[in-house]
């Protein structure tokens, strides 16, 4: 793959608000008047399916000691164990309800655990939901499953990592987000530095088979030069992958945030000379640039998903495991069966009364279009792979591409001009300068976008 090029002039020009597409349509797009019962009939169509998907698990921990000022996620920021007990047992009726509901020969081919925080909760807690989930559904061992759990550093101890790998999991991500004391006391996540690098090094003495790093640029008090030794560290750590997330500052959609002075943010030059830095810096180093936010190495299983063509994006970000269901258990947590999402309730008070009641505790949803399926289709091909074969998706489809998408030419001939892509009657391939502009021609074929015309909801593309 060809390296990417930072254009500085296009990326100021096209820096606007958008979506990241995790999924399409957005979870905008739910609908609240969605009920367990359509869940329900979505599973018995997938597992009725003559070649049934397999599964990908995932758990919602929402639980933080502390509150990290950059943070936009869901959860529950106590310094008291006790209060996840509950919550834990709520967890375990989930996945027995859920569990209840797929085909016994449905394996589980891929699990992530995130939050919040996952490893808030002790070890006896998470073999407990661990426990649950092997009982509900069945587990494969082939060398191919993904058992991936988020960590905040300071909560494990090289001691606690092998004990996670010995649970099961064989992924790990770390968010480290800086290195820089600085900038972790503006943000209120204080680390000490030597033990995220043990705790590192030991994930891979107990057997990892894939660990991550999570970065962040245009937090307060960053610079280039602070940021290349954030990057320093994190490249003699030689972690498999890095991801490096653009903050994002909605301080009207998100309290905590407020608590960060927005002088202290480095000015939007300085994010794109950070962002050129990281590019640079990584690739160098050996990194691919995968997409969007996210580096691996060049033997690491995404690159290879990626070079295959089968590479896929979804609620975790990027993934090896195109073919699966999505089961999420808990708060917030977001499931996709078949052509269909679904959400959880947002309250830990609305999640308990609908298990009490031996319900789904899902509240809204959507039910995928065969426009929403093609659209889909598009924006992965894009995001995970810079191109696409119209040809090809023209004969799937039986439709003229030019003709349906008209309405998006005008904007993607006026990136053509300003070479962020090429366009033929044959294929759309994003080219090096635009790859970092994707989500802005993804944005292009996004018709509830289109539609309703604001952006307000949405972080900063750059």
């Amino acid at each position: 793959m060809q390296p990417t090029i930072v254009d500085q002039a296009l990326l100021q020009r096209y820096d606007c608000t958008g979506p990241r597409y995790t999924s399409y349509p957005t979870a905008l797009q739910f609908c609240s008047s969605f009920r367990a019962d359509d869940y329900q009939r979505w599973v018995d169509d997938s597992n009725n399916d003559p070649i049934p998907s397999p599964l990908s698990l995932y758990f919602h921990i929402p639980f933080c000691n502390t509150v990290c000022y950059y943070c936009g996620c869901s959860k529950i920021v106590t310094g008291d164990k006790s209060r996840a007990d509950d919550y834990v047992e709520l967890l375990k009726k989930e996945i027995r309800l859920q569990g209840e509901l797929f085909a016994s020969d449905r394996q589980v081919t891929q699990m992530h655990w995130g939050g919040g925080t996952p490893t808030f909760l002790g070890d006896d807690a998470i073999r407990d939901i661990l426990g649950s989930a092997r009982q509900a559904f069945h587990f494969t061992n082939s060398d191919d499953a993904e058992y991936s759990i988020e960590v905040d550093p300071r909560t494990v101890d090289p001691a606690r990592i092998a004990r996670l790998r010995g649970m099961g999991f064989n992924r790990i991500s770390f968010g480290v987000q800086d290195f820089n004391h600085k900038v972790q006391q503006a943000v209120h996540r204080v680390q000490d530095n030597r033990q995220i690098l043990d705790n590192i090094a030991a994930a891979k003495q107990s057997g990892f088979g894939s660990i991550n790093l999570d970065l962040m640029y245009g937090l307060p008090f960053q610079n280039v030069d602070s940021f290349s030794a954030t990057l320093d560290t994190t490249i003699s750590a030689d972690p498999d992958r890095i991801a490096v997330y653009n903050y994002a500052h909605l301080p009207e959609m998100f309290k905590p945030q407020r608590r960060i002075n927005a002088e202290d943010l480095p000015s939007p030059q300085q994010k794109l000379d950070i962002l050129q830095l990281t590019i640079d810096k990584l690739q160098q180093a050996g990194y691919v640039y995968i997409g969007m936010d996210h580096f691996a190495k060049a033997d690491d299983a995404l690159v290879k998903a990626q070079n295959a063509g089968s590479l896929h994006r979804n609620f975790q970000g990027y993934s090896t495991h195109a073919d699966c269901d999505i089961v999420a258990m808990g708060i917030t947590a977001i499931s996709s069966i078949g052509d269909n999402y679904a959400q959880n309730v947002k309250t830990m008070e609305d999640y308990a009364e609908l298990l009490e009641q031996n319900q789904i505790p899902v509240y809204r949803g959507i039910e995928l279009e065969p426009d929403d399926i093609l659209r889909r289709q598009i924006i992965n091909q894009l995001l995970c792979h810079f191109e696409l074969d119209i040809k090809q998706l023209e004969s799937e489809w039986q439709f003229n591409f030019m003709s349906y998408f008209d309405n998006a030419l005008p904007a993607l001939e006026h990136m053509q001009q300003d070479g962020l892509l090429t366009l033929s009657d044959d294929r759309l391939v994003i080219t090096p300068t635009g790859r970092l502009l994707a989500r802005n021609i993804c944005m292009q074929f996004d018709r509830y976008l289109q539609e309703r015309k604001s952006e307000e909801q949405y972080s900063r593309v750059i």
